[in-house]
C-alpha cells in the first residue's frame, strides 16, 4: 500500500481526465483575451496613439561625448543661468545634453513647433531622464558609454524641467535641468 502512494511510482489507472466544458470555456476566454491585448499593443495603439516616440541608443566614449557636449556648447551658447551655460541652437539640429552629478548640462532654449534631436548621456553613473511638457513625456534611462538620441518638437511655450529618475548619489534629489521654450 505505501507504494502505491509512492511520487516515485508510476500512477495508476487514469489520472488525469479532459477539460471539462467549464475549465475549456475559462481557457477560451483567456486565450482570446491574450490574443486580443496582443495585437492591441502590437497594432492598434501604435497606429492611432501617435505617442511613439522613436528612440535610438549606440556607444560612444564617455569622454568624446564630453568634448561634443562643449563643442556644441561654445558654438550656441547665449548666455547663463545660475552658472550653468545656455544654449540656443538652430531649429533642426542636433542637441547634446550631458547628465554627470548632479546637473544636467547646458540649459537648453528651443523655439515652439520646431523639431530638434536631442543626443543625451552620461558622464559618471546611470541617470535618469524625465522630461513632462504638454503632449509629451519622456522617460528613459541615461548611461555612460552609451547615446540616446530622440526627436522632440515642442508645442508649449514655457519653462521645463528635466529631472534625474534615477537615484546617481547623495545629491540626487538636487540634479534638474531646464529646457525654455519660447515663440
Amino acid at each position: 500500500m505505501a507504494g502505491r502512494f509512492s511520487p516515485l511510482a508510476k500512477p495508476q489507472g487514469t489520472w488525469w481526465s479532459p477539460l471539462g466544458r467549464d475549465e475549456r470555456l475559462w481557457v477560451a476566454i483567456a486565450a482570446i483575451w491574450g490574443l486580443g491585448m496582443f495585437l492591441m499593443i502590437a497594432f492598434i495603439w501604435p497606429a492611432i496613439g501617435n505617442e511613439q516616440n522613436e528612440i535610438q541608443s549606440y556607444r560612444i566614449d564617455p569622454a568624446e561625448f564630453h568634448r561634443l557636449t562643449m563643442e556644441f556648447t561654445e558654438a550656441h551658447q547665449i548666455g547663463e543661468m545660475d552658472g550653468v551655460p545656455v544654449v540656443a541652437p538652430p531649429p533642426g539640429s542636433d542637441i547634446y545634453l550631458e547628465g554627470q552629478q548632479f546637473a544636467w548640462r547646458p540649459v537648453v532654449q528651443l523655439k515652439r513647433g520646431e523639431q530638434y534631436r536631442f543626443l543625451i548621456s552620461s558622464r559618471d553613473v546611470q541617470h535618469g531622464f524625465s522630461l513632462v511638457m504638454e503632449r509629451h513625456s519622456v522617460n528613459f534611462q541615461v548611461l555612460p558609454g552609451f547615446v540616446t538620441a530622440i526627436r522632440l518638437t515642442p508645442e508649449q511655450v514655457g519653462e521645463f524641467a528635466v529631472v534625474c529618475n534615477e537615484f546617481c548619489g547623495a545629491g540626487h534629489h538636487l540634479m534638474t535641468g531646464r529646457i525654455i521654450v519660447t515663440d
